[in-house]
């Protein structure tokens, strides 16, 4: 009877460590995510910049 009862709350833990595990992975993805937007801010502000440039109207 103990050893059914030692199975039921590991298997209750199983579960809430597949939860936990889960969460940090999409915790460090989301993470990861940020970090790349922030690398690449300083090339969309250059695009950025340049396309207004280009979109200067000359007036006759």
């Amino acid at each position: 009877m103990n050893n059914v009862e030692n199975q039921i709350e590991k298997k209750d833990y199983f579960w809430i460590y597949v939860a936990l595990a889960t969460v940090a992975l999409v915790g460090v993805i989301a993470m990861v995510k940020l970090s790349e937007n922030e690398k690449y801010d300083p090339i969309r502000q250059q695009l950025a910049e340049e396309a207004a440039q280009m979109n200067i109207r000359v007036l006759n």
